[in-house]
């Protein structure tokens, strides 16, 4: 029998097959979140391990999922603390382990957090291309770490006619440092407040670390987009007065006391209520946008079908270039 071993790919790995940049994560998730819609996944719901009372972006996630038929099975497990740029990291930190179905042994370990802010920015893409206004040219971007720029970039490489950013964050040099990155690319305005962004914006993107909603209906224009990237920057009455609300996944958004899970509780929202999951409005089986002055709301909590995926795409590409270190197991 061959010795089992596996293909460990750290970061610059990912980025040498082509996991820093938008197209491969896409093409991985066109397909996957279709499948997901269809329940041609397994996606058990994800555990939150926390210790002691601290911030909401305190936590390390684990998120089992298996894709494909036979497909690959796998795990990210992403760490994160809201007080780690203070010391020079990077807020969160991941690894994604994949096995082979036929023998559940790991064949692949590999730096995640490229991958998952890679893949959190292809899904806004996707919507977008489904869910905001055709022709759409500003997009409004409130928290520029580095979820929002590889937000804003993914945007920029899928939707050539976006001419302005209007960036928004509470420490206004990481906004003034997204301007300086982009500036040959794109317009960046630099604003004083969250809602002098969003109320420009015709895709609004928060990727914030805040436990406390700040974007109320009223900031929002006919016609506006908002994919809610960081879950609890928007009040309720944004999910009671939009047009249409839409989520990654049912099971996966009511949970954890997020805001949809809050208004179920109060009885206000519930899955009859929900337009869509995305992979529906992806296969065409639930329309996505029917007029120009609809306000649509994405909640994309984040699903581990969508990690597995493109990491699969990640450790296929990287066998067959002979990219990274094949580590023994035993």
């Amino acid at each position: 029998m061959p010795k089992p071993r596996m293909l460990y790919l750290a970061r610059h790995d990912v980025a040498a097959v082509g996991g820093d940049s938008c197209q491969l994560y896409v093409d991985a998730l066109q397909s996957a979140l279709i499948a997901h819609a269809e329940g041609r996944t397994v996606q058990p719901l994800k555990p939150y391990l926390r210790v002691g009372k601290g911030h909401i972006a305190d936590r390390i996630i684990a998120m089992p999922a298996h894709v494909g038929d036979p497909g690959v099975s796998g795990l990210k497990w992403i760490g994160s603390k809201h007080d780690n740029p203070l010391s020079g990291r990077e807020r969160a930190s991941a690894l994604i382990v994949l096995n082979d179905p036929a023998t559940n042994y790991p064949v692949a370990v590999m730096e995640g957090s490229l991958i998952s802010a890679w893949r959190t920015a292809a899904v806004t893409c996707l919507a977008a291309r489904h869910l905001a206004p055709v022709g759409f040219t500003d997009v409004a971007l409130i928290g520029c770490g580095v979820i929002g720029r590889t937000q804003v970039t993914a945007l920029l490489q899928r939707f050539p006619n976006v001419h302005t950013v209007h960036a928004y964050d509470v420490r206004q040099e990481a906004a003034r440092e997204l301007a300086r990155r982009l500036g040959q690319r794109v317009r960046v305005r630099v604003t004083d407040s969250a809602e002098d962004a969003v109320r420009s914006g015709d895709v609004v993107v928060p990727c914030t670390v805040t436990d406390e909603p700040y974007i109320s209906l009223s900031w929002l224009k006919p016609g506006t987009f908002l994919c809610n990237v960081s879950i609890m920057d928007v009040h309720k009455d944004v999910f009671l007065g939009a047009d249409k609300v839409v989520v990654d996944d049912w099971d996966q958004c009511n949970r954890e006391k997020k805001i949809i899970n809050q208004l179920v509780e109060e009885g206000s929202f519930s899955r009859q209520r929900l337009h869509a999951e995305l992979g529906e409005v992806l296969a065409g089986t639930r329309p996505g946008r029917e007029t120009d002055d609809e306000i649509i709301l994405l909640n994309p909590m984040g699903m581990a079908v969508e990690d597995i995926a493109c990491a699969a795409e990640v450790y296929e590409r990287a066998r067959s270039r002979g990219v990274g270190t094949w580590l023994d197991l035993y």
